[in-house]
């Protein structure tokens, strides 16, 4: 198949020749080879400042943030930096729509579903949280490319999860890199703003994404501002430091009683089970062949742990113990308890309706058990089978 490319080209340097074809813009800030050329078949040049035409591509509450800081600028007539304003999304199994399309709609903002782009004419395409590979040939269509707002300190947690990452893995800082987007690979382009900020002590993902999603927007409306300034002054990413952050499966969620400690079951629960209502993966467990979902999860606080129920006798990791006082189900792991105080098993519990009417009932039926025979264990779940990759060619 081939694709034609519509090249938009910059305007002619300082003391150049009249005769000289100018250089495409983005091709040389991306260092990428190809014949030089004039004006677009349409006759268009590229504007040197605002007020840009963008073309915005998101899904999540992150990405909203950033949407609504654009639509803000847009809206400021004063200021005019931002002409027009229209969005791509992907499509969604809710009849909501995602959270970006739900505030297009609301806000009369032209709307595209990926792989629809839409025709118009653009002067630079602003990503955050798409999860979309786009193609150079769609990269190429912006005279000042595709600019990302990405929510960690790259090349720190290149990928989908950035925010999840940080929480589980227990950074204590993190930030906003403002890049501009390279074909092929996620998260390589050149740095054009960075800032780092403190991971909040016990912050769960969506405490921190609130956090994120605002100053990722503040900076790249900073970055809109003196967009050819930001971009000739970009940096290549440093080849040290290099992580990746890959999406989080549901199999995440499912505690290893046996290899994770307190610290990092609480780590777990605050990165994945407890986002928000639409993407939360509460942590899972198995308990007599059972799917257990712990919904709910505490501290154990130093009076409890000196009970003798906890201290009189062996206790293995999974050992499961319903604390009358403070009606909350203590779980033994690698290294101490952690608190439950409601799961999911068919339907909502608290912790002493789990007791009544399942751990009670099983200890008369086993009157002569240990409690380290009464075990929460670690749910293993089936390989998914892999998909064919769609391959979508963009024209």
């Amino acid at each position: 198949m081939r694709v034609l490319v519509r090249c938009c080209w910059g305007p002619l340097p300082v003391g150049g020749c009249a005769g000289r074809k100018p250089t495409p813009r983005w091709r040389a800030l991306a260092g990428l080879s190809g014949s030089s050329g004039g004006e677009d078949g349409r006759g268009a040049r590229v504007r040197e400042k605002p007020p840009w035409r963008v073309l915005f591509f998101g899904t999540d509450w992150f990405a909203r943030e950033t949407l609504r800081a654009l639509h803000a600028a847009r809206e400021n007539k004063e200021e005019e930096l931002i002409e027009n304003l229209e969005v791509v999304t992907v499509p969604s199994p809710s009849p909501k729509g995602l959270p970006v399309k739900q505030y297009a709609i609301q806000s009369q903002l032209p709307v595209y579903e990926w792989p629809d782009v839409g025709s118009g004419e653009y002067d630079v395409g602003v990503v955050a949280s798409f999860g979309r590979l786009l193609s150079e040939a769609l990269i190429l269509k912006f005279p000042y490319g595709i600019l990302n707002v990405h929510p960690s300190c790259l090349p720190r947690w290149r990928g989908p999860a950035p925010i999840i990452h940080t929480v589980l893995h227990g950074d204590t800082v993190t930030g906003v890199t403002i890049m501009q987007i390279r074909p092929k690979r996620f998260d390589v382009g050149p740095i054009l703003k960075q800032e780092t900020v403190p991971v909040p002590p016990k912050g769960t993902s969506k405490e921190l994404e609130a956090l994120l999603s605002s100053l990722g927007a503040s900076m790249l409306i900073s970055v809109l501002k003196n967009l050819p300034e930001s971009l000739r002054n970009g940096r290549q990413q440093p080849t040290e430091g290099v992580t990746q952050a890959p999406k989080i499966s549901a199999a995440t969620s499912c505690i290893k009683w046996e290899e994770q400690t307190s610290e990092q079951i609480f780590r777990l629960y605050r990165a994945v089970g407890n986002i928000c209502s639409d993407d939360k993966i509460p942590l899972q467990t198995l308990w007599m062949g059972n799917t257990i979902k712990l919904l709910d999860l505490i501290e154990v606080n130093n009076s409890i742990l000196t009970d003798p129920k906890l201290t009189g006798q062996a206790i293995t990791p999974g050992s499961v113990i319903y604390h009358k006082q403070s009606q909350i189900l203590l779980v033994c792991c690698k290294d101490g308890w952690i608190g439950v105080q409601s799961v999911m098993l068919k339907k909502k519990l608290t912790a002493t309706d789990f007791y009544n009417g399942y751990l009670h009932p099983w200890y008369q039926k086993n009157s002569q058990a240990q409690p380290s025979q009464c075990t929460f264990q670690t749910l293993r779940l089936p390989p998914k089978k892999k998909q064919k990759k769609k391959i979508v060619a963009m024209q």
